[in-house]
C-alpha cells in the first residue's frame, strides 16, 4: 500500500474533504451510513472488530459505538497516522497497531475495511485478503467498502482527492470474485449513497436501489467458513 500519502496524518481530513465536499456531505455521515447499513447484516455480535487500514481512526470510533460490547483494533501501516488516531480515539476499548504485528494478536470477528484496496496494487490484492482472512476466526465477517467506479461522481469526487487521483479502483465484480477466491462465502453485494445533500428528500428510495450497482459505494459482505454465519 502506498503508505507514504498517509504519512501526512494533520492533512489527510483537508485532502479528503477537497472530494467530499461535491456532495454536501461530511466524513462523518459516510462512516456513520456505511457502519449502521453493515451492522444491521451482520448476524453474530462480533467480541473483537478489526478495522484494517484505520487512517486516522474516526471509524474505530464509530465501529465502537454501533459494537458496544466489542474490541476495536484499528491497523494501519502509516506510524504518523497511527498517533494521530491513538491521540484523538484511542481507550480500554480500542487500540491501534501496525498492519505488521496483526499475526501476533488474537483472531478477529469482523473485519471492517473501507477505501483501502484501491490504493493496494493489483498484483497485492490476491495476497492482502489471504492474509486478512487468517486474521479471523471460523464464522467471522468481512465487510470490504470501495468506491464504485461504475458512478460518475465517484470518479470525480476521487480526481478532486490528491491520494486517490492515481489509485486503481475495483469494480464489485472484482471484489467478488477476489473474495470468492481467497475462500470466503459470499453473502452479496450493496449499493450506497445515491443522491447527494441537495437532493437528500429522494433518500427515502435508497434502501430499493441497495442491489442496483450505481451507488457511490458497494461493499461486499462475506464470512469465513466454519460456524453458522
Amino acid at each position: 500500500m502506498q503508505e507514504q500519502l498517509f504519512d501526512r496524518a494533520a492533512e489527510y481530513e483537508a485532502m479528503l474533504k477537497q472530494g467530499i465536499d461535491l456532495s454536501g456531505e461530511s466524513q462523518e455521515f459516510f462512516i456513520s451510513g456505511r457502519i449502521q447499513d453493515m451492522r444491521r447484516r451482520v448476524p453474530r455480535s462480533p467480541r473483537r472488530i478489526l478495522d484494517f487500514g484505520c487512517g486516522t481512526g474516526k471509524s474505530c470510533a464509530q465501529l465502537a459505538k454501533d459494537f458496544p460490547e466489542a474490541q476495536i483494533v484499528g491497523a494501519d501501516l502509516a506510524a504518523d497516522a497511527l498517533r494521530h488516531a491513538r491521540a484523538g480515539f484511542g481507550s480500554s476499548r480500542i487500540t491501534f497497531v501496525n498492519i505488521a504485528d496483526l499475526p501476533q494478536l488474537e483472531r478477529f470477528d469482523l473485519c471492517y475495511i473501507n477505501g483501502v484496496f484501491h490504493h493496494i496494487a493489483p498484483g497485492e490484492r490476491q495476497q492482502t485478503l489471504a492474509m486478512i482472512r487468517e486474521l479471523l476466526t471460523p464464522g467471522a465477517h468481512l465487510a470490504l467498502f470501495e468506491n464504485n467506479p461504475w458512478n460518475p461522481g465517484t470518479r470525480m469526487v476521487m480526481r478532486r482527492i490528491p491520494f486517490d487521483r492515481d489509485a486503481i479502483p475495483l469494480s464489485f465484480l472484482e471484489t467478488l470474485k477476489r473474495i470468492r477466491a481467497a475462500g470466503f462465502h459470499v453473502h452479496g453485494a450493496r449499493f450506497l449513497f445515491y443522491m447527494p445533500k441537495a437532493l437528500a428528500w429522494l433518500r427515502f428510495v435508497e434502501p430499493l436501489l441497495v442491489k442496483v450497482p450505481l451507488g457511490a459505494q458497494y461493499y461486499v459482505l462475506a464470512s469465513v467458513p466454519g460456524l453458522s454465519a
